[in-house]
């Protein structure tokens, strides 16, 4: 019988399906008062008022995701790591948050590498342009599917025919800008913060049931530095959040990281077919923790 392998911290990272479609409506800035006389200045005489302040340009959410989306496309090879953490909701809507720790890899145009170790899960997951290999290193076992071309037919097929679905991983998808045009109601700029200490342009967009806040990196390099994924119709709107750092653009990236050696005593298992018409059900939160990060 075959058992079923996923990556369950991930599969609320619907990453790419966040692009700005509608932007939410601004308030006129109110006319500035009339500046008084300053004082000690000679009754009777008006003095020159001082010159306004041109008013910032509005930042179009849209262009903002756009730029971070060609920026990543173009990066022949690119690693990162997250830290992720995961709401899951258990009998009377109570929440529990577990975290992960994300090592990601990537080579175009068919490489990639992501390596978590959490508090509920820790697996590895590896396509070398052949084979998309998932590895559960707490079960010790694992499944591959043949997935030959590019990321993005990889990640296509795991979806399709199998429900996985990891969002970081379609950081490294060519089709990032093309996916992020889909499906969304609402977009807003709320403004500039730091994450961490980096300046990020803030970004808020809606669909039908997941809002998604985006924080991306000021400046030259339209880094992706946080988001927070919310299910606003599951119980208790559970959120997924990740904050990105350790960027890398010229990594040291030996050939025999993307390649999967399973390890001793490790069982082969099958991924388990998605029926058609169907889409994989979530997975049910328990209120048991293991030891691990957090």
């Amino acid at each position: 019988m075959s058992k079923k392998i996923s990556w369950g911290l991930c599969l609320l990272a619907v990453l790419l399906l966040v692009a700005p479609v509608i932007g939410f409506g601004q308030e006129k800035t109110p006319a500035p008062a009339p500046q008084s006389a300053p004082a000690g200045a000679p009754a009777g005489k008006a003095t020159a008022p001082e010159p306004a302040k041109a008013p910032k340009p509005a930042v179009d959410p849209k262009q903002v995701l756009q730029k971070m989306c060609e920026f990543l496309k173009n990066q022949p090879q690119f690693s990162f790591k997250a830290e992720v953490t995961d709401d899951q909701v258990y009998a009377g809507g109570r929440k529990l948050q577990y975290g992960q720790e994300i090592t990601a890899s990537f080579r175009r145009p068919d490489k990639l590498r992501l390596d978590g170790t959490g508090d509920q899960e820790s697996k590895l997951l590896i396509f070398d342009g052949k084979t998309l290999t998932l590895y559960d290193k707490d079960k010790n076992h694992y499944a591959s599917l043949e997935a030959a071309g590019d990321i993005d037919a990889a990640l296509d097929k795991a979806y399709k025919e199998y429900g996985l679905k990891v969002g970081l991983a379609e950081l490294g998808s060519n089709r990032l800008a093309e996916h992020a045009s889909q499906g969304l109601t609402n977009s807003l700029y709320v403004g500039e913060s730091k994450v961490r200490g980096v300046p990020c342009h803030h970004l808020a967009f809606d669909k039908e049931n997941v809002h998604y806040q985006l924080w991306i990196e000021a400046g030259d390099q339209p880094l992706l530095r946080k988001v927070v994924v919310t299910q606003k119709k599951l119980p208790g709107s559970p959120q997924w959040t990740a904050y990105l750092s350790d960027w890398n653009f010229s990594p040291q990236l030996a050939d025999n990281l993307f390649i999967f050696t399973p390890p001793e005593g490790a069982q082969k298992i099958k991924f388990m077919p998605v029926k058609p018409g169907k889409t994989p059900a979530p997975q049910k939160a328990k209120p048991k923790k293991k030891g691990g990060k957090s």
